[in-house]
């Protein structure tokens, strides 16, 4: 197992990694609070990991109430929401009870979501067990839900009192889901960290895979880079917004092909290579970079095409993107593999060139 440690002052938790480590109930007894606990899952990953969590608290003498949400996307609702603070209620939990997240980053967001409104705050544990929750959702505290206007547009930083990152659990995840969860690793490399991104260049071979070591090496470096950006800017005020690179397309691809059609890292990995074409289009990017960008995000299986929407229903839905101030998108870009910019000057032109680009190849 390995550990590192979201630095927020008082808000400070740990990251624990390792194989088997669900089972291990020294980890979450420094986590849980006084009273009861409660554990939202979905009808996915429940039958898998459910007992083993039950079986952990029990050493712990406690017993938790079960809520089921159904899997997938369109379950990101308010309604869900609150099915789950309903369920809380009628179990008479107060504001010392835990919340555990035991799922993917669906379960993560409304759960950390649902902790953050219950009764104001109460405490919640994440325990992700797709690839993508434990690089990205479940790390830094950004909880929601959607909107059938924008992605993630209800939510509130709220941070977990920890998190565990079983790997065993990536054993049971299909391949798709798998690869959807290296677009938001790969983002990592392009934002900040070049070495890892040549890394993933010359291993990726081995992260397909699922060698223990590289699974070991991607998780505990896109985990480091995100709780050194999120412990510089915890709310977003500058340059936490980085980690949205991709995003601004991806989540517009997201909202106007409807929730759940494309897998979020699918969405992202699209929106990266659409990112990366606007950032070369603007004389940042190097047209060899791009490529690279290209190469790397096509080998790990991810999708590159864009749908084929009008360029105007992708421009309404970026207008409302979190990051647009006063109407303006703004833009996560490149300068170079490793160093992002944030900006809302770009040239009209430039975006209608990307869009029209990518209408013409488009899925």
């Amino acid at each position: 197992m390995q550990s590192l440690r979201v630095k927020l002052g008082q808000r400070s938790y740990a990251i624990h990694m390792g194989s088997g480590i669900l089972g291990d109930p020294s980890l979450l007894a420094p986590a849980i609070g006084k009273g009861p606990v409660a554990i939202v899952t979905d009808t996915n990953v429940g039958p898998l990991y459910l007992k083993a969590l039950q079986n952990t608290l029990k050493s712990l003498h406690k017993d938790a109430l079960v809520i089921t949400l159904p899997a997938g996307e369109e379950s990101k609702t308010l309604d869900h929401v609150q099915s789950i603070t309903g369920e809380l209620l009628k179990a008479g939990y107060g504001r010392d009870c835990t919340l555990f997240a035991l799922g993917g980053g669906v379960v993560g967001d409304i759960t950390g979501f649902a902790a953050a409104v219950y009764q104001r705050g109460v405490a919640c544990i994440q325990i992700p067990t797709t690839l993508l929750a434990m690089v990205d959702s479940s790390v830094g505290g950004k909880t929601g839900v959607n909107h059938p206007l924008g992605k993630n547009m209800i939510g509130a930083f709220y941070q977990p009192r920890c998190v565990i990152a079983d790997t065993d659990t990536l054993d049971s995840l299909p391949e798709r889901e798998f690869r959807s969860g290296l677009a938001e690793v790969i983002k990592y490399g392009l934002i900040n960290d070049l070495s890892f991104f040549s890394w993933l260049e010359d291993h990726l071979d081995s992260v397909l895979a699922r060698d223990s070591e590289a699974l070991e090496k991607i998780i505990k470096t896109s985990c480091k880079d995100k709780a050194e950006v999120v412990a510089r800017d915890e709310l977003e005020g500058g340059l936490r917004a980085i980690l949205n690179f991709g995003h601004t397309f991806g989540h517009a691809i997201e909202a106007a092909s409807g929730y759940g059609h494309y897998l979020h890292g699918e969405a992202v990995a699209i929106g990266m290579v659409m990112a990366a074409d606007l950032s070369r289009r603007l004389d940042l990017l190097r047209e060899s970079e791009q490529n690279r960008i290209y190469k790397l995000i096509k080998a790990a299986g991810l999708p590159t095409l864009a749908p084929r929407l009008e360029i105007s229903t992708y421009l309404d839905f970026m207008k409302v993107d979190k990051k647009a101030e006063a109407g303006q998108i703004r833009f996560i870009l490149l300068n170079s593999i490793g160093s992002a910019l944030i900006t809302g000057d770009v040239p009209p032109a430039a975006i209608t060139q990307t869009l029209q680009a990518f209408m013409e190849r488009s899925a």
